[in-house]
This record gives structure tokens, C-alpha cells and sequence, in this order.
């Protein structure tokens, strides 16, 4: 077994692994080149700096031809503008190889695969209409004897469509791949932020004891964005932010929030523990009008000006598309009974934010004492899902007065990752484990919980607010 970090991910630096070819399906789309290939880059650069180099090779595959030289161009520009090391874009650029494949097409699939020099790994990086359509191919290259043993699955979120669809993509991938050789992609949890909560609450005795209702009012799980649209009409309106990050990042992140201590973390228990509280979550007083929903108009963000929503290139207004999504749901178990975990995520907000905020229930100030505002003495912990910093809310005596307190925090920042995010995701891949996968159970589970609210909206029981871009949303939320 190889080494592994303070959260227990495995750490890039010590992958005890065979030789590994990446075929990435969808080779031609923005996810391949900003962030697959600068992750790959990196967890060579990792090995490399640590003196275990990893031989891995990339193939790239999609319906639109390109040239080798014009593949790996594409591949050397990617890491280049990453800032990774010379050695690893030489290495990675210079045995780049392009497959055009229609995936829907067994023979084309099985030539993919075939043209990896080394144990194949099938990267899966397109949109969740196509899923279905790639594990069929490989149902049929599986009954006739032609998938290798050896082969490792990766699929890129949104893992279908709705809850039916997830769980008909569950059976057909159960018939073809193991779960311990598959990965569903939420590179949320390659976040050394996100995972860091476990070390957070149970490596720190002060807040294991209060992570309950006891002591904890609310819970805010948020991630407003400064961002746009950003050109990614074709996939986000279709989409949308609940399902874009409510859906999935956010709801993992729920789940690390509130789950019960793992034996280990190790991806059985983790994953285990993950699926038992989201299978006690569900809306609060099970009321789909507690979910909102809207999306910006024409505005500023700093000096960026922003065009209404409904005028971006290939919106179609009709769709009714949200850019900002917020559920209240409730967690059915002992620990967290009466609690709101408030989840909400947005585009073009004036302040943004990215935390997990855990608000403790006030404190009555004994007589003699001047809390805040005449308030009670309450407190919060902010959890930065950007940089994992720290800020937990304290009261303190004003300035040495006998009598006088104020708000005031306590901060702490860790160290900068080694890896991020996508790296991490395909360090764990390579050294097959599947803790930073999302298993197909936990899967269901995301679309159960927000299914009432996707047919609320879709039957338009919610209205579709408004909010100019620059604000902090529309007013009274």
C-alpha cells in the first residue's frame, strides 16, 4: 500500500501502479484542456519531484477528427498554460495519440481501447445524454469477450439525468464494471478543502463535541460565484444551479458535514457513512415551496458588465433556466433533528462566497455582562471551500471593559495543496482507489432528495425570481 495524506487521500507522490493509459472520450471539450490535462500534468510533476515516476500516456478520443500533431498541440498548450514542469509536457505531448470515435459505436470503442499502449483507463468526459449510450457499447463489447480485465471506467458528472436515469446507468454499468474499477467524477471531492472537513470535526475534540443539535442552530452550505454564464450556454442551460451544484457538489459536501465518525478513511467506510445520511435527507417539513429559485438580469460586477440571463448567446428563455438555487433540507437522524442545512448556489452575485457556515445556538449572557447589540452570545464556524481557511466566531471583553464584549474571530489558514482538484481525482484513479469516487448508491440518492423540488418546477409551482447581477440575489432571501 502506498502512502497516504493527512485526510487519507492517496498521495500522487508514492502510487504504487501499473502502467496506465488515459483514453479521454470527448477529447475536444473545454473540461479535456482546462482542467484534465493541467491535472494530469500534475500528478506527474508530483511523482517526478518525489522520484517516483509514473509512465502514463494519453489517448485522445472524439466524433471530430484531429491530426496527431494537432492533438498534441492541444495537449502541450494545456500544460504549458498550467505551468507544468518541461519534462512532463515533453513526456505527455510528445506520445499523444488521437482516435477519432464515435462511442456510440462498439467497433469504434473497442479500436479505442485497443490503441492504448498500456492498462486503459476510459475517461468519459461527455455530456450525461451520452452516458448511456457509451456503457451500451461496452455492454456489448463485454458479452462478446472484448473488454479487457484490466480496463478502469471514469464518468464525469452530472451522473444522469434525473433519479430514473441514474439508476437505469447503475444497472447497466453494474453488468460491465465492478464498482472498485469505476469512478462517477465529482472533482469537488478531490477539494482538499472539501475532505479536510473530516480532519476538521474529528480530529478536534472541541468541535466533535458540539456537532449536533444540542449545540448548532443552522447550517449554511453556500457557493456564490462573482462568474457568469461564461459561454457555457450548451451545457448550463439545460442544466441549471440546482442541478449543477446543488445536486451533486453540494449535497457531498452535506454529507461531510454531517455524517458519523468512519472506523477509517478508507473508501468503504466513507462511503457508507455518506450514503446512511443522505438517505436520511430530505426537504424541510417535506415542502418543495421552501426551495427558491431565480435567475440574474443586466448588471455589474465590479467593473464587468453582465447582459441579462435571458440575452446570453444560445440561452433559450423558455426554459426557464435558474442561475441561482436554494433548498432547506433536513437531516432525519438523532444528531441533527430540527437542524436546516440551507444549500444555495449562484451566478453573478455581488459577494460572493464559497463556505460551509455552522451557526451555534446563542448563549444567554449572565446579568452584568453586554452582549452585542443586547443579543445573545452566539457563534459561528466558516469553513472556506475555496482555501480551507478557517474563521470561527468568539466573544470576547471590548477592549478590557468590565462588563463590555464584542464579535471577534479566531482564524487559521493551512498550507496550499500539492495537487488540485482533478489531480487528485486521477491520483486516486491510478492507484484504483475509489475514495474521491461517488458511489452508485450515494448517487441516487442526490437525485431523490431534490426530485420533489425538479417537478415543483417543472410543473412551475415556484416562481422564477429575478435578481440584478452585481446584488446579493433578489431581495428577502
Amino acid at each position: 500500500m502506498s502512502e497516504t495524506d493527512q485526510t487519507g487521500i492517496p498521495d500522487a507522490t508514492s502510487i504504487e501502479t501499473t502502467a496506465r493509459t488515459i483514453a479521454i472520450l470527448g477529447a475536444g471539450g473545454d473540461l479535456t484542456e482546462r482542467l484534465l490535462l493541467p491535472g494530469l500534468g500534475q500528478v506527474l510533476d508530483a511523482a517526478r519531484e518525489a522520484r517516483n515516476p509514473l509512465e502514463i500516456r494519453v489517448v485522445g478520443a472524439a466524433r471530430t477528427p484531429q491530426s496527431r500533431e494537432e492533438w498534441q498541440g492541444v495537449v502541450r498548450r494545456s500544460l504549458e498554460a498550467a505551468g507544468i514542469g518541461a519534462e512532463s509536457v515533453e513526456e505527455l505531448a510528445s506520445t499523444a495519440e488521437f482516435v477519432p470515435t464515435d462511442a456510440s459505436d462498439p467497433a469504434e470503442l473497442k479500436a479505442l481501447i485497443e490503441a492504448c499502449p498500456t492498462s486503459p483507463v476510459l475517461y468519459v468526459a461527455l455530456p450525461p445524454s451520452m452516458g448511456r449510450t457509451v456503457v451500451k457499447s461496452l455492454a456489448e463489447l463485454d458479452q462478446s469477450g472484448d473488454l479487457p480485465d484490466d480496463l478502469l471506467v471514469a464518468i464525469e458528472k452530472p451522473f444522469g439525468e434525473d433519479l430514473a436515469d441514474a439508476q437505469a446507468l447503475n444497472e447497466e454499468l453494474a453488468a460491465v464494471v465492478p464498482e472498485d474499477r469505476l469512478w462517477r467524477i465529482d472533482h469537488f471531492l478531490g477539494e482538499s478543502t472539501v475532505l479536510g472537513m473530516l480532519g476538521l470535526r474529528f480530529g478536534n475534540a472541541l468541535f466533535e463535541a458540539g456537532w449536533s443539535a444540542e449545540s448548532v442552530e443552522r447550517v449554511d452550505i453556500v457557493f456564490d460565484e462573482e462568474l457568469g454564464l461564461e459561454g457555457r450556454a450548451a451545457f448550463y442551460d439545460t442544466t441549471g444551479a440546482l442541478r449543477d451544484m446543488l445536486q451533486s457538489h453540494l449535497l457531498m459536501v452535506l454529507a461531510l458535514t454531517a455524517m458519523e465518525r468512519p472506523a477509517a478513511v478508507t473508501a468503504p467506510e466513507v462511503h457508507d457513512r455518506v450514503a446512511e445520511v443522505l438517505g436520511a435527507v430530505r426537504l424541510w417539513r417535506d415542502d418543495p415551496s421552501t426551495a427558491r429559485r431565480a435567475r440574474y438580469t443586466e448588471g455589474r460586477v465590479d467593473d464587468r458588465f453582465f447582459p441579462s440571463y435571458v440575452d446570453e448567446e444560445g440561452v433559450d428563455a423558455s426554459r426557464g433556466t435558474e442561475t441561482l438555487a436554494q433548498i432547506v433540507l433536513q437531516v432525519d437522524v438523532p444528531r441533527w433533528q430540527g437542524v436546516p442545512f440551507v444549500l444555495r448556489s449562484g451566478k453573478a452575485i455581488g459577494n460572493p462566497r464559497a463556505e460551509v457556515a455552522v451557526h451555534f445556538r446563542d448563549t444567554a449572557a449572565p446579568e452584568g455582562l453586554d452582549s452585542p447589540g443586547g443579543a445573545g452570545l452566539g457563534t459561528a464556524l466558516r469553513i472556506s471551500l475555496i482555501d480551507g481557511s478557517i474563521d470561527l466566531g468568539v466573544v470576547l471583553n471590548s477592549g478590557g471593559e468590565l462588563g463590555g464584549l464584542e464579535a471577534s474571530a479566531l482564524r487559521a489558514a493551512p498550507a496550499a495543496p500539492v495537487l488540485g482538484p482533478y489531480a487528485q481525482v486521477l491520483a486516486g484513479i491510478l492507484q484504483q482507489d475509489t475514495l474521491l469516487s461517488v458511489r452508485g448508491d450515494v448517487a441516487e440518492q442526490c437525485w431523490r432528495i431534490v426530485t420533489p423540488v425538479l417537478n415543483a418546477w417543472a410543473e412551475g409551482d415556484t416562481p422564477l425570481e429575478e435578481y440584478e447581477a452585481g446584488s446579493a440575489g433578489p431581495e428577502g432571501w
